[in-house]
């Protein structure tokens, strides 16, 4: 069954599915926007998703460093470490990449000596 099916299936299970992917997605756009993440606006629920939690793990691997999240931003003018500021899109990078990319900073982070 493909992932489309599959979703057609759900939302005829229940017809209020697709507003609730919706609202989700909106939210989840809205949390990668706080963080000084830019989107284009034409990234799907999954995409999002995947932004999201390649985003959280770098957050993470930061904290685990000490760092500080309110310091570390891509709007801070001095960051405590470069390395502690999410990696900025590239312009026309795809959301996969890009979230292979904050997902290699988080993992080289969390492989960091102390």
């Amino acid at each position: 069954m493909t992932q489309e099916s599959f979703e057609e299936q759900q939302e005829d299970l229940d017809p209020h599915r697709r507003e609730e992917r919706d609202a989700a997605a909106l939210e989840n756009a809205g949390r990668i926007r706080q963080r000084g993440v830019l989107l284009t606006g034409r990234e799907t629920s999954g995409q999002l998703d995947d932004l999201m939690t390649a985003i959280e793990r770098f957050e993470a691997a930061v904290e685990a460093r000490g760092g500080d999240l309110f310091v570390n931003t891509p709007f801070s003018d001095r960051p405590e470490k470069p390395e502690f500021v999410v990696p900025q899109r590239i312009p026309g990078e795809d959301p996969e990449a890009y979230a292979a990319r904050i997902n290699a900073a988080a993992e080289q982070l969390e492989k960091a000596d102390l």
